[in-house]
């Protein structure tokens, strides 16, 4: 039995290796194998009047008082995905005894930089204004995000203009997570990703470690040693490094056996051996005490 279920994890590890050229359906193999009796959900909550601009909340069954909350966002080049592909980490994270809140955001060639960064900061306001409804506590918020979503929550957590466009700042997070993240990106060499910012006259404040000062929120940086999408040496290492020059608490963390894509898949019940990553989102987000 054990080996089969080894078997069994290792097509999916092969599967979701694929995930640049076989779409979704590795995701939605794992969100088939994942449980769903460790949360409630609300679905399709409107954060604006676009189609596009809604969030589904997972609570976890037997929330504790004020529980931290997670905002996370999927990463896609800016040109793909669906909050629905991703409901493994909304039950990795209602596990632990976090609020979880998925957003959709805007996409290319429905907008450019920077305008589904102002609908992930619409999607965090209505989750600081909103979430004591569903056992949340907005004074312990987080944001989360892999690769595209990486970077949109490190440029809402060092920029503080795209918060305080929605009467937030980055002062109100008590901590980002950044999951296989583009930092530091530029010049752009991805021919998917150049009309998004309008290359080749990409704006260096899109950037977004050009953006670090020394009060910005905590960080953990997690890669893979093996990415091939989003270099982990330049991306991560270089954003940790310029967060510690400026003394903002940080750690960044770096896996061998996972890549740009099996890194987030690594929250899903079936391929968390492959590393840690729950463990330390959970870890930092319970060393991080409420404002």
């Amino acid at each position: 039995m054990a080996n089969r279920i080894w078997r069994l994890i290792g097509l999916i590890a092969g599967a979701v290796s694929l995930l640049a050229i076989t779409a979704c359906s590795p995701l939605k193999m794992l969100n088939a194998l994942t449980p769903d009796g460790t949360f409630d959900r609300t679905e399709g909550i409107a954060y604006g009047s676009d189609p596009r601009q809604k969030l589904d909340v997972y609570v976890p069954h037997h929330p504790m008082v004020n529980a931290p909350v997670v905002v996370f966002f999927y990463g896609g080049s800016w040109n793909s995905g669906s909050r629905s592909d991703y409901s493994f980490v909304g039950e990795a994270l209602a596990s632990r005894g976090m609020v979880a809140v998925l957003a959709d955001y805007r996409l290319y060639p429905q907008v450019r930089y920077p305008q589904f960064l102002e609908d992930a900061a619409g999607a965090v306001a209505w989750t600081h204004d909103h979430i004591r409804q569903y056992a949340g506590n907005p004074q312990r918020l987080y944001l989360m995000g892999h690769s595209s979503g990486a970077y949109n929550v490190a440029m809402l957590a060092l920029d503080p203009g795209l918060l305080g466009a929605v009467g937030l700042s980055p002062h109100d997070l008590r901590g980002w997570i950044g999951l296989a993240g583009p930092y530091d990106f530029l010049p752009i060499k991805n021919p998917d990703v150049r009309p998004v910012f309008f290359w080749p006259d990409s704006p260096p404040q899109s950037q977004p470690i050009n953006h670090v000062s020394r009060g910005a929120p905590p960080a953990l940086l997690m890669a893979s040693t093996d990415d091939d999408v989003v270099n982990p040496t330049r991306n991560t290492g270089g954003l940790a490094l310029k967060l510690r020059e400026a003394g903002v608490p940080v750690q960044d963390l770096y896996f061998s056996r996972t890549g740009h894509a099996t890194l987030v898949a690594a929250l899903s019940r079936p391929m968390r051996g492959l590393a840690p990553v729950l463990d330390e989102v959970t870890s930092f987000v319970r060393a991080t005490p409420p404002q």
